[in-house]
């Protein structure tokens, strides 16, 4: 379709094989070297290993997700000379092997948070979900984070006690492993020790500190990833609040308009996530996508639920808060105006992003990567591009003709 369709896969040990993704009709695999520790090279031997595998199941390699960001150069300490060294040739070595849009985030401590990994919903699908009190629970009770109290109102704190002690011991275990030990696509092993040990590093940090080293890290990074001709796309804060007490700079219009201009430059870009930033009611999804458009490299479509009192769940892809046919509808609009101006890269690559987990996939256990279990996925993309495929066709009957030729004789 005019989007480039893809689908996230988590490398050899994924559950759901290349062979499906191909069977879901997606162009493009986003995938990572997760094999790789944290902070250290990506060599263009590893590359072009992963990029051969993906090209054997009739793909392309599209979108890198993620180049991670070591915890020492967000705290710009220990050894992040080193690691933004490794970050900077990591990209080098993409670049030359014809990877463009390479995504990261700059999220403290942990990547993304969610409280309940098989949510279930009134259709018996299970998805993922956020609740306020749980987490409180988390922090009060079981990180026991020094100054937790104070973020929490004396209701909050009460119904976090509650929660807590109904919960058994082995219960308590697998709700804390959910939250902490949640890495895009590795277990890690990682303890309520580890975590204090990663909070200790921040003491004293607030907001400006963290910008500051952030854009520390793009003046070290951002020229090399220009020189390559990769764009570095930023993925939003998730969710977009403040997280065991820790400043986050990606949650709403504003930071969106104060990242882009620390670098007012292209390689300096967006992975625009409508699920993540969805999460908080007041930010209007399509407005914030088209104040960015020209930035954007890559986008998620998915859209949250709110739930009331800083709760959320991740609703099905054309349910939830997300305008999604005004969303697509302006993702459309910005590759029209790009293939007008001459860009031959005019088409933006999106995924599914998560998806529920249902049919046969409920008995599976689908928690090695929360989200992004098969057929949830799967719907999510039918869906997106049902909906594409009905605004091409209604609004756009000139480009419809071009890309609906094209797809019969690529079906032949």
């Amino acid at each position: 379709m005019f989007m480039q369709e893809s689908f996230r896969w988590y490398g050899p040990s994924d559950g759901v094989p290349l062979s499906f993704i191909r069977q879901a009709g997606a162009e493009g695999v986003v995938t990572s070297l997760h094999h790789i520790p944290y902070g250290e090279l990506w060599s263009e031997e590893e590359i072009r290993k992963r990029q051969n595998e993906v090209s054997a199941a009739g793909m392309v390699w599209n979108v890198v997700e993620s180049l991670p960001v070591h915890e020492d150069i967000k705290v710009r300490s220990g050894d992040y000379k080193r690691r933004i060294e490794n970050f900077r040739q990591s990209l080098r070595n993409l670049g030359k092997c014809g990877l463009k849009i390479v995504t990261y985030n700059f999220m403290p401590v942990l990547d993304w948070v969610r409280t309940d990994l098989r949510y279930r919903l009134p259709d018996g699908s299970e998805t993922l979900y956020f609740n306020n009190t749980q987490f409180a629970a988390f922090e009060l009770f079981l990180l026991q984070r020094p100054g937790a109290e104070n973020d929490y109102d004396s209701a909050t704190y009460e119904r976090a006690k509650k929660f807590y002690d109904s919960m058994s011991p082995s219960v308590r275990d697998a709700f804390c492993k959910g939250i902490i030990d949640n890495f895009p696509g590795c277990l890690k092993g990682v303890t309520l020790n580890d975590i204090r040990k990663m909070l200790s590093r921040y003491k004293d940090m607030g907001r400006a500190e963290l910008v500051g080293n952030f854009k520390d890290f793009l003046d070290a990074v951002i020229p090399v990833a220009e020189e390559s001709s990769c764009q570095l796309v930023i993925h939003p804060d998730d969710p977009p609040r403040s997280i065991l007490g820790l400043p986050r700079f990606f949650c709403n219009q504003n930071d969106l308009a104060a990242l882009l201009a620390l670098k007012n430059t292209c390689g300096n870009g967006i992975c625009f996530c409508a699920g993540s930033l969805s999460a908080n009611p007041a930010n209007d999804i399509v407005a914030m996508f088209k104040s960015c458009a020209s930035r954007v490299g890559f986008v998620h479509l998915r859209s949250t639920q709110p739930a009331g009192d800083g709760n959320f769940y991740e609703a099905n892809h054309l349910s939830g808060s997300v305008d999604m046919y005004e969303l697509v509808k302006a993702i459309i609009d910005e590759q029209l105006r790009r293939k007008d101006s001459g860009r031959a890269d005019y088409r933006i690559p999106i995924r599914p992003d998560h998806g529920p987990v249902m049919l046969d996939d409920l008995s599976k256990d689908a928690c090695d990567n929360p989200g992004y279990s098969a057929i949830g996925r799967l719907k999510g993309l039918a869906e997106l591009r049902g909906l594409e495929y009905g605004i091409l066709r209604s609004c756009y009957p000139e480009v419809w003709r071009e890309f609906s030729t094209k797809m019969r004789e690529k079906a032949k």
